[in-house]
C-alpha cells in the first residue's frame, strides 16, 4: 500500500469508528466529538483527493447506521466462447453492471443492469465471486465495496445506445477491448471464463 492509500485507510476507518460511534452514542458530547471525527474524515479525502470537500461529504458521510460496503454486480454472459461487454461514455469496456438498488435483490439487480447497459433481457444462473474491490481494482475508493460477479444466460433482446453505455460486443479472452479497469480487470474477465468453462463451479471469495 503506498502512502496515498495509507492516508485513505485511515481517513476511512475514522469514518467508520465515528458514524459507529453517531449510531450507538448516547451522550450529547460524544456525539459532537463523533461528529467531529467524521468532518475530519472527509477534509482528508479532501485534501489528499482534490475532491471538493462537499462531494466528499455527500457521497462519505450521508449515511446513517452501522458502515457497511456498497454493493456492485457484474454481469458475465458468453456466446460462442465469448464475453458479453459494454462500452462506456470514456470509450472504455465492461461488464453490465452498477450499484445494487435497495430495492433489488443480487441476481435481480444483475439482469436490470443487463437490460438498461447491454438492451439483453436476461437470467441470473449463478455467484462466481465475491471479492473485495480493493483486493483487485485501482484506485482505492473511499468506501467500501463488494463486487458480485454473477453468470447469466441471455434470453432475448437487442442493443441500444443508453445514458450509460454506446456500443456493446462479444469479445474472446486473447483479444479484450481496453477495460475500465476501475470496474473489471483482464484478470476478473479471466476469472469469468474460468466460470463459463468449468463443468462445475465453486463460488469465490474473499
Amino acid at each position: 500500500m503506498d502512502k496515498n492509500e495509507k492516508w485513505l485507510s485511515w481517513a476511512v476507518e475514522l469514518q467508520a469508528l465515528a458514524q459507529a460511534g453517531l449510531t450507538y452514542g448516547r451522550d450529547r458530547f460524544d456525539m459532537e466529538r463523533y461528529e467531529r471525527i467524521r468532518a475530519i474524515a472527509a477534509e482528508m479525502i479532501a485534501c489528499k483527493t482534490d475532491i471538493p470537500a462537499g462531494k466528499v461529504r455527500d457521497l462519505f458521510c450521508n449515511e446513517t447506521g452501522y458502515q457497511t460496503p456498497k454493493l456492485d454486480t457484474r454481469a458475465a454472459i458468453f456466446r460462442e466462447d465469448k464475453i458479453l461487454l459494454v462500452r462506456e461514455r470514456d470509450g472504455l469496456w465492461s461488464l453490465p453492471g452498477g450499484w445494487v438498488d435497495v430495492d433489488r435483490s443480487v441476481g435481480e439487480n444483475a439482469v436490470k443492469e443487463v437490460r438498461e447497459e447491454a438492451g439483453l433481457d436476461a437470467r441470473a444462473d449463478f455467484l462466481i465471486a465475491v471479492q473485495d474491490r480493493d483486493k483487485h481494482n485501482k484506485p482505492v475508493y473511499a468506501h467500501k465495496v463488494c463486487k458480485i460477479f454473477v453468470m447469466c444466460s441471455a434470453l432475448g433482446g437487442a442493443f441500444r445506445e443508453n445514458s450509460e453505455t454506446t456500443a456493446s460486443g462479444w469479445f474472446s479472452l486473447d483479444a479484450l477491448p481496453p477495460l475500465s479497469e476501475n470496474k473489471n480487470t483482464v484478470r476478473q474477465i479471466e476469472m469469468c471464463f474460468d466460470a463459463h468453462r468449468a463443468e462445475r463451479w465453486v463460488t469465490l471469495f474473499d
